[in-house]
């Protein structure tokens, strides 16, 4: 390996400590977000703020890590051999790829009933229209997903059915993301993937400048996304499948 000038080892380290250090702000309407203590050099972080690696709000003692920022610095300790958050290690997180439309077709099979999954041609076209916005998370060692989110992104504030069924209502500039589906796999459950899966969006399309995220579920899964930062609008329009839903929804922007 080159060696490195004190000023590159200096922002290289500082980044890693900041990523490794990083912990879940639970405010109760940003669970979502990681930050780290801001006790490093002034002009280092100056330096890798300019770079869009991270954000310093005004008035705080804390630091944010963009998502560039975090996928730099898991870089960065690779290069070092250095060892990851455990979940990290585990799962790679991405878009998905459309050679993995039928591993997602599958799953959703596993995940929900007959009359609530997702059929075949709807998720094939989903992930065409969509495909920035369906996030998956992959076994490293089998190469395999073992669950994802996904959504349409649109300028509508309430969900509907036909958000489901009609890919052609995304709009890729749209403010708020309508979720469709989180699918984990049950071998893969009560490892906090789910929830990973949760935050890393939320996170992501925070940084699009999104202002709200919305889904449905089953009064039996209120609880969970409660946890997650998600609010509880009520009953939902929505009677898909013939079940009734409670829309739930999570404010982001900055």
């Amino acid at each position: 390996m080159e060696k490195k000038t004190r000023k590159q080892a200096m922002k290289e380290l500082s980044l890693m400590l900041i990523y490794l250090t990083r912990f879940q702000d639970h405010n109760e309407f940003c669970k979502y977000l990681e930050n780290s203590w801001k006790g490093y050099d002034f002009d280092t972080l100056e330096e890798l703020e300019q770079e869009e690696l991270l954000y310093q709000p005004k008035k705080s003692k804390c630091v944010y890590l963009s998502e560039e920022g975090k996928e730099k610095a898991r870089q960065l300790l690779a290069e070092y051999n250095l060892a990851d958050k455990d979940i990290l290690e585990k799962f790679e997180f991405r878009n998905i790829e459309h050679s993995e439309i039928r591993q997602a077709v599958a799953i959703e099979q596993i995940c929900f009933p007959p009359n609530e999954a997702c059929s075949e041609k709807s998720m094939i076209e989903r992930t065409e229209a969509a495909q920035e916005l369906f996030l998956v998370a992959v076994d490293k060692e089998t190469g395999k997903i073992a669950g994802f989110l996904n959504g349409i992104a649109t300028d509508e504030y309430r969900f509907r059915d036909e958000f489901f069924t009609d890919a052609g209502l995304h709009n890729p500039e749209g403010k708020n993301v309508m979720l469709l589906g989180l699918d984990v796999l049950p071998e893969y459950r009560r490892q906090g993937l789910g929830r990973e899966l949760v935050y890393q969006y939320l996170r992501r399309e925070r940084e699009k400048s999104r202002r709200e995220v919305v889904l449905t579920c089953l009064k039996s899964k209120v609880k969970m996304y409660k946890k997650f930062g998600f609010m509880d609008r009520g009953i939902a329009n929505s009677t898909w499948g013939g079940e009734e839903w409670h829309e739930m929804s999570c404010t982001l922007g900055w």
